[in-house]
C-alpha cells in the first residue's frame, strides 16, 4: 500500500475541522455552499464521523448505507426517545439551542419507541392511507392555480418562497381541516418555527392553534385527517392529538417545501430534463438520490454502550443519518445503475420510515406539473451558480428560487369548480370574511369561494 493510498483527504475549504482535529461542523455557509465536499471527507471516519450540529451540539454521523438501514431498523438498541439525550439531560446543550426545536423531546411517534410508538404509529398511518388522491390532486391544483395568480401577471417570481414554501401548508391545512382563523395561524407557527424567527413565538402560537383545532373536531367533527385521527381506535387524548397533528404539520411541511423546491431547481438546471413530458418523476427520484430534502436526521440514542460498524457509542449518545452521503456513497452507485431507482433513504427506514411517502410524491408532481402547464417558459432568472442554500445541519433547501416567464393577464384562471365549494370551505370562508382577516389561508378561502 503506497503512501496515497493511506493519505488522509484534506477537509473542504473553510471546514473549521482542518488541522485542528475537531468535529466537522454541519453548520454555516461553508457546509451549505458544497455538503457533498463535506460527506466526502467525512467518509475516511468510516462508516461513522464526529460531528457538531450547532455550537456545542456534538453528534455522530452515520454516512455509509448499510450502516445506516443497521441503525434504523434495530430498533431495540437504538432508541428514538429524546429523553435519553444524554448531553442534554447533563446541561450541555440548552433548550435555547438553534437544533432543539427539532431534537427535544415531545409526546408524538417520532419520539416514541415500543408500544406507545405502535399505537400511536398506526393511528397516523390509518389516518394519512384515508386521503383520497382525487381529494389531493383536486386541492393541490386549485391552491396551485391561487398560488400562480398572485404572481403570475408579474412574468417573474420567487419559486421558493412564492410557491414551494406556501403550497404545503396551504394542502395541509385543507386535508387536516383547520378553518381560517385557526390556518392563518399554524402557516405563522410552521414558517417562523423552521426559518429561526421568533421561533419560541412561533412554536406558541402553532400549539395554541392545533389545540383549538382539536376542541373544534371534538365538537364538530369532520371529513378530513384530523377528524381521523381523532376516531381512531387508538383513542389518542387531547394532549395526543395536539401533538400528532403537530408533528404531522410541521414534519410533513417543511421537507415537502423543500422536496418541490429541490425538484424545480433541478428541473430548470439540468438540460437532459427540459421540461418534456414525463420526466417530473424521473427529476423527483434524481433528487430524492441526490439532493433530498431531509440531509441529516433520523436522531437515535443507544440504549446501552454498544458498536455501530465498529465504531464504540456510550448509552444516551446523539446518532443521526446522513441521507444524502448514504444516498451518494459507493455502496448505492452499483444498485443505482442496475436500475433500483427507489432503493435509496430519503425517505428514512425501518419502523419510523415517512408515514406520507406516496402523498408527498403525489402533491410534488401535481404541484409542479400545474406550474409548468400554467407558465410553459419559466426559466430559471439567475446564473445557478449564484443561487444560496440555507444553513443548518438538516436540511437540504435554498433559500431562493428567483424565475422569469411570460406574464399571464389577469382573468386567465378558469373559476373554482362546484364540487369544491364543500360547506366546510362555505363556513371558513365566511368566518374570514366576517372577521376581516388577512392571513394567507384566509385569502385562498375567500379566493376559492368569490
Amino acid at each position: 500500500m503506497n503512501a496515497h493510498d493511506t493519505a488522509v483527504p484534506v477537509p473542504p475549504p473553510g471546514c473549521p475541522a482542518h488541522g485542528s482535529g475537531a468535529r466537522v461542523p454541519l453548520h454555516g455557509p461553508e457546509f451549505a455552499a458544497d455538503p457533498q465536499a463535506y460527506y466526502e471527507y467525512l467518509r475516511h471516519y468510516g462508516a461513522t464521523a464526529p460531528v457538531e450540529l450547532a455550537p456545542g451540539v456534538e453528534a455522530t454521523l452515520v454516512t455509509d448505507y448499510s450502516a445506516a438501514l443497521q441503525l434504523l431498523q434495530d430498533s431495540a438498541s437504538f432508541r428514538k426517545d429524546a429523553r435519553r439525550w444524554r448531553a442534554f439531560n447533563e446541561g450541555k446543550v440548552g433548550p435555547d439551542s438553534p437544533v432543539a426545536p427539532l431534537l427535544a423531546y415531545r409526546p408524538n411517534c417520532m419520539f416514541a419507541d415500543g408500544a406507545d410508538h405502535l399505537r400511536l404509529r398506526q393511528a397516523v398511518t390509518d389516518s394519512m392511507a384515508r386521503v383520497d388522491t382525487r381529494r389531493l390532486s383536486r386541492s393541490t391544483e386549485q391552491i396551485s392555480g391561487y398560488l400562480i395568480s398572485q404572481f403570475s401577471g408579474r412574468g417573474s417570481a420567487d419559486l421558493l418562497g412564492d410557491y414551494a414554501r406556501q403550497l404545503p401548508l396551504f394542502v395541509f391545512n385543507e386535508l387536516f381541516g383547520c378553518p381560517a382563523d385557526i390556518g392563518d395561524r399554524v402557516l405563522f407557527g410552521i414558517s417562523g418555527m423552521f426559518d429561526g424567527i421568533n421561533a419560541d413565538k412561533a412554536t406558541a402560537v402553532l400549539f395554541q392553534a392545533v389545540g383549538e383545532l382539536v376542541a373544534l373536531k371534538r365538537n364538530k367533527p369532520g371529513d378530513d385527517v384530523t377528524s381521523w385521527l381523532m376516531r381512531h381506535e387508538a383513542g389518542l387524548s387531547d394532549e395526543e392529538m395536539v401533538h400528532q397533528l403537530a408533528l404531522l404539520l410541521g414534519a410533513g411541511a417543511e421537507p415537502l417545501r423543500n422536496l418541490i423546491g429541490n425538484t424545480l431547481h433541478r428541473l430548470l438546471t439540468h438540460e437532459r430534463y427540459a421540461r418534456e413530458g414525463g420526466l417530473i418523476d424521473e427529476a423527483l427520484d434524481d433528487t430524492l438520490w441526490e439532493n433530498p430534502p431531509m440531509s441529516n436526521y433520523a436522531p437515535h440514542y443507544p440504549a446501552a454502550d454498544t458498536e455501530l460498524a465498529g465504531q464504540h457509542l456510550q448509552a444516551g449518545d446523539l446518532v443521526l443519518v446522513s441521507f444524502a452521503a448514504a444516498n451518494t456513497g459507493p455502496a448505492l452507485k452499483a444498485s443505482r445503475q442496475a436500475g433500483s431507482n427507489r432503493a435509496h433513504l430519503a425517505w428514512s427506514a425501518g419502523p419510523h420510515a415517512c408515514p406520507s411517502k406516496e402523498p408527498a410524491r403525489h402533491i410534488t408532481v401535481t404541484a409542479i406539473e400545474h406550474l409548468f402547464n400554467e407558465l410553459p417558459d419559466v426559466e430559471l432568472a439567475v446564473p445557478e451558480d449564484s443561487l444560496a442554500w440555507r444553513p443548518g445541519p438538516f436540511n437540504r433547501a435554498l433559500a431562493t428560487l428567483p424565475a422569469r416567464f411570460t406574464p399571464v393577464r389577469a382573468g386567465r384562471r378558469s373559476d373554482p369548480q362546484p364540487h369544491s365549494r364543500t360547506p366546510e370551505r362555505e363556513e371558513a370562508s365566511g368566518q374570514a370574511r366576517a372577521g376581516e382577516r388577512a392571513g394567507m389561508w384566509s385569502q385562498f378561502l375567500n379566493w376559492l369561494t368569490r
